[in-house]
């Protein structure tokens, strides 16, 4: 019986370990992150004339793997710099560091082998610079921008930056050109564009709903000190409205993948934001902000599988 009850509990520790070193990698955002980087592989190889089904699987393959391990490892390393900031905070306070569940050590090793494995794989499947795309965007997202969150509310700018760089990761895997030509191609930097707008509204509405924990971990947001809530409304409607023009952009860089099913999804899902961030301008209220970012997350999915989807159709047709 007691040879049992060890070998249970030592499979509940395994099991606890894995679940923590699973938290560590921020599975919702490191999945955002992966399908960013499979759409700009999967439009900008339609695009590029990409052939032949097994270099398609391989490149696929490879871009999910690579991708999500080396965002998993930026996520993990972002937890291990934070974990003093992170048990202040109610939020934050049951993640795998401040629980004691895993040792600070242990989650800055697990974090490097993870980005080191998946920009190797990287490198591998789809070409160097795709790799050294998601080493840029591990280290500004960990040494820039994490850092910038206690100092300047300017920082949300900032770190939009490596939140849209991973789109780049497939574009430049099948862009024309050598060295860093790929990092200039159209599709690559309308996407950037797309994530980086995209994630204003998205961000500012998270960033309101926790201001009080923010302040208390000493991080600097804008609503931490926009008491009133002008600016943060401000903010999110405008970036709201750029939305629409945004989302507008593959009907004049890629007019042979996109037409009227792109363009009247951007509008229509980009007006639905303006309306709700209008609606969280004028109650300023943490239920209105919620809507504003679940809004957010049904944006970005929906208007990627129509811009997928009409690509596709139009290719195959």
């Amino acid at each position: 019986m007691s040879q049992q009850h060890d070998s249970d509990a030592q499979s509940e520790t395994q099991s606890g370990i894995v679940g923590a070193c699973i938290e560590l990698t921020k599975p919702g955002i490191t999945k955002l992150v992966t399908i960013t980087a499979l759409v700009g592989l999967l439009i900008g190889g339609l695009h590029h004339g990409v052939s032949g089904t097994a270099n398609w699987i391989t490149m696929i393959i490879g871009c999910i793997i690579g991708t999500a391990m080396a965002s998993g490892g930026a996520n993990a390393l972002n937890m291990w710099y934070e974990s003093d900031l992170d048990a202040q905070m109610e939020r934050t306070k049951v993640r795998p560091i401040p629980s004691t569940r895993l040792t600070p050590g242990f989650v800055l090793v697990f974090g490097l082998l993870m980005c080191i494995l998946g920009s190797l794989i990287l490198w591998w499947t789809l070409g160097l610079m795709p790799a050294l795309i998601a080493v840029f965007t591990a280290i500004s997202y960990v040494l820039l921008y994490t850092p910038l969150k206690t100092r300047t509310i300017t920082n949300t700018l900032v770190g939009a930056v490596p939140g849209a760089l991973p789109t780049m990761i497939g574009t430049a895997a099948v862009a024309p050109g050598v060295g860093f030509e790929p990092l200039t191609d159209r599709i690559g930097l309308m996407l950037f564009v797309l994530m980086f707008v995209w994630q204003m509204p998205h961000f500012f509405a998270i960033a309101w709903m926790c201001r009080v924990d923010y302040e208390r971990g000493g991080f600097r947001m804008l609503p931490s000190v926009d008491e009133s809530g002008n600016h943060t409304a401000a903010v999110m409607i405008g970036s709201s409205l750029l939305m629409i023009p945004v989302t507008l952009l593959p009907l004049w860089v890629i007019p042979d993948l996109s037409g009227w099913a792109t363009g009247l999804t951007g509008v229509v899902l980009g007006l639905v934001l303006v309306w709700l961030s209008i609606k969280f301008a004028k109650s300023r209220t943490d239920r209105a902000a919620r809507i504003v970012f679940f809004g957010s997350i049904i944006h970005l999915p929906v208007y990627m599988t129509v811009l997928v989807a009409e690509a596709l159709i139009r290719t195959a047709f």
